[in-house]
């Protein structure tokens, strides 16, 4: 009986080795995507440490332009996560051209760009920027407030771009005259998620509809994210464009189509 159970299962060997081989590389990649995130959020984690001890301990409490200094000054002999002075310089650009008065940040890191941001914005302007990690988070949000900022003109949410962005809209007070929507959104956490948590907050209504400026910055030029992006904007060339791009940084331009 087992000899013939052994013959009839033969022809069913190659699927079920093929089975076990696929699982055993969707394991694998699970693994290697769990290691990878992990190492990535240490090596964020001290960057952080470090990067904050220097710019509180140096620059001058209470000028934000200090802080941005100092920041430079730090990354010229160290790696670090901000963005640096010459995207830096192309974010202004973008920020004094769009005006906006509600910012979304995802992935505030050190706290760099979400300074580099509310420096620029209207009294009645407001920033919510987003960071996993909370104990970064909090090392961000101390340097914002170093710089000089208070907490009526941004909010620290901790959390993963995929769990906060359906809970935004409670935190997102409408200016006069807006409909409660961002005009200008910064991304510089994982460009594995860019392309996903665009959609999610097209899909949110959370895209000012008249026009919404989404900034990306894409450190590692072998990131399939730009590309992406690219098809999107061929899908959909009523709704996407590509507004500039300089070095690192790509500035997207989002329109609802009237037929919409």
């Amino acid at each position: 009986m087992a000899s013939l159970l052994m013959v009839a299962s033969m022809p069913l060997l190659p699927a079920v080795m093929l089975a076990l081989g696929r699982r055993r590389a969707r394991v694998a990649r699970l693994c290697r995507s769990a290691l990878a995130w992990t190492l990535r959020l240490l090596r964020g984690r001290v960057c952080a440490k470090s990067t904050h001890a220097f710019v509180f301990s140096r620059c001058t409490h209470g000028n934000a332009g200090s802080v941005l200094e100092t920041f430079d000054i730090y990354a010229e002999t160290h790696g670090s996560a901000a963005v640096g002075p010459q995207i830096g310089q192309a974010l202004d650009e973008v920020v004094r051209r769009v005006r906006p008065l509600r910012v979304l940040e995802l992935g505030m890191h050190c706290g760099y760009s979400s300074v580099l941001l509310l420096r620029l914005l209207p009294p009645d302007g407001r920033l919510l920027t987003v960071e996993q990690d909370p104990a970064v988070a909090g090392l961000g949000e101390e340097i914002i407030l170093v710089a000089g900022f208070k907490h009526t003109q941004f909010q620290v949410l901790t959390g993963s771009s995929g769990e906060t962005i359906p809970t935004l809209g409670t935190f997102l007070e409408p200016a006069p005259g807006t409909s409660g929507t961002f005009n200008l959104v910064l991304m510089d956490h994982d460009p594995q998620q860019y392309l996903v948590d665009l959609l999610a907050l097209e899909n949110q209504g959370l895209l000012c509809p008249s026009g919404c400026s989404v900034v990306l910055i894409i450190r590692n030029r072998r990131d399939k994210c730009l590309e992406e992006l690219k098809e999107l904007i061929r899908a959909r060339p009523d709704c996407y464009s590509i507004k500039s791009q300089v070095g690192g940084m790509v500035e997207l331009f989002f329109q609802k189509s009237s037929s919409q």
